[in-house]
């Protein structure tokens, strides 16, 4: 839909033709300004206008924008003049647009159906499927995505189809190198601009058939960011759900390395009871609870009858004998599986990297890796990196901070030898 100016092209009486072809249609009006605002029921007999703020993030989007949209139709106005405006002016504003369009508009006012979603992750016994196509999730760490700007953001997303790969994983809950990232705070409310970001993420991934990993976690010892507790892990769950309804293509870790006893630790009773809130807010979405190291055969009981997640996602060990474990270990809890009557996808959704500890893998080791997991049935496989554990800058950071630079350019020569070794595997599995 074109872009329009009252002052121009479309005075009041345009406007009220083109409203009036959508009788029937919800009315909503969005505004992107710093502090949300939501106004109900301005007109008694019904009509229902949503006046929604959202930050915008001034490096991507020079001039803040109204939108009103009536059903399938939608058009923008646009005014750099609201850049100069504060908050206060600029909602009243807002509600001054949103009034006028309410006359202008029927009552009786009933939501447009929303766009279906391009991507839809499932799940078909151990493997994953993309619009009901078994395939292997393969992808790359893109931890502080939230921090990067739009263009950097979708140059990786190019890199990451160049390699043939098809997932990434974003953090909800991220700070690292004094940059806070984070979609939701520490109580698990909406934390703008960076949900707004993250919601343009996971759309630009439905759009290009890419599955995003939208990982929680509670605060961990020295951590300047993460859930406080129990009721702001209830929540954050709620909030990424409902700000992200409208796409298939991501799922949700609900607690990373939620074995570890720190600040990270969730009793398999509290996922039990945040899976419960996901089949109430959202029943078809698909979760998982992360665990570090490998899963004893008790563990994985309650992953599977207790949490109920839909797969398993492992962190294995980062020593130098693991890739040649991978194989084996799959196949163990496969058949540990079948033995207690419930078999779920294993995804390897953050095995060891470089610049971890003294072992350092070399590309060869990342090959080893990926092809355990597929000779032993695994559903997924994971490219991590992260920053430098022995530098007092972190450098190169890779995905642990990307605001400054995006991933693909601090990847070092044996990760990018890697994930050229990786795509032809990838394509004879697909």
């Amino acid at each position: 839909m074109p872009a329009f100016s009252p002052a121009r092209k479309h005075g009041p009486g345009q406007a009220a033709r083109r409203c009036s072809r959508h009788s029937g249609k919800r009315l909503e009006v969005r505004s992107l300004f710093d502090q949300p605002a939501r106004l109900r029921g301005l007109d008694p007999s019904g009509i229902l206008c949503l006046v929604s703020a959202h930050a915008a993030d001034t490096r991507s989007e020079p001039a803040r924008q109204v939108r009103i949209l009536a059903g399938p139709a939608s058009a923008r106005l646009t005014w750099g003049i609201l850049r100069m405006l504060g908050p206060g002016r600029a909602a009243l504003l807002a509600l001054l647009v949103a009034s006028m369009a309410c006359v202008l508009l029927p009552c009786g006012a009933q939501a447009a159906d929303p766009k279906p979603a391009a991507t839809h992750l499932g799940i078909e016994e151990t493997r994953f499927t993309v619009n009901g196509r078994p395939v292997f999730l393969c992808g790359i760490s893109l931890y502080g995505g939230l921090g990067a700007t739009e263009e950097r953001l979708r140059l990786d997303l190019d890199d990451a189809a160049r390699f043939g790969l098809n997932w990434v994983r974003v953090w909800a809950v991220w700070a690292a190198y004094h940059h806070d990232v984070s979609a939701v705070d520490s109580r698990g409310m909406a934390r703008e601009p960076y949900l707004g970001r993250l919601r343009r993420l996971v759309a630009e991934c439905d759009r290009r058939g890419l599955i995003v990993d939208v990982t929680l976690t509670r605060s961990s010892t020295g951590a300047t960011a993460g859930l406080s507790g129990f009721e702001a892990h209830r929540r954050a769950v709620i909030t990424l759900l409902e700000a992200l309804r409208g796409h298939r293509n991501w799922y949700l870790d609900l607690a990373n390395e939620r074995n570890v006893a720190d600040g990270r630790f969730v009793s398999f009773d509290e996922l039990r009871e945040l899976r419960q809130v996901v089949r109430k807010t959202d029943p078809s979405r698909l979760v998982t609870a992360s665990h570090g190291g490998d899963i004893s055969r008790s563990e994985l009981r309650e992953y599977l009858h207790t949490a109920c997640v839909d797969f398993i996602a492992l962190h294995r060990g980062r020593y130098e004998g693991t890739p040649r474990e991978t194989e084996s270990q799959t196949q163990s809890y496969l058949e540990w599986m079948q033995e207690e009557g419930r078999t779920v996808p294993v995804h390897y959704q953050e095995p060891f990297r470089r610049d971890y500890d003294r072992w350092q893998p070399v590309a060869e080791d990342f090959v080893v890796d990926l092809r355990g997991a597929l000779a032993g049935g695994a559903a997924g496989w994971c490219l991590h990196n992260g920053g430098n554990r022995d530098a007092a800058d972190g450098q190169p950071r890779r995905s642990f901070d990307l605001t400054e630079r995006r991933l693909f350019e601090q990847l070092d020569d044996q990760e990018l030898a890697a994930l050229a070794a990786l795509r032809p595997l990838l394509r004879e599995d697909r």
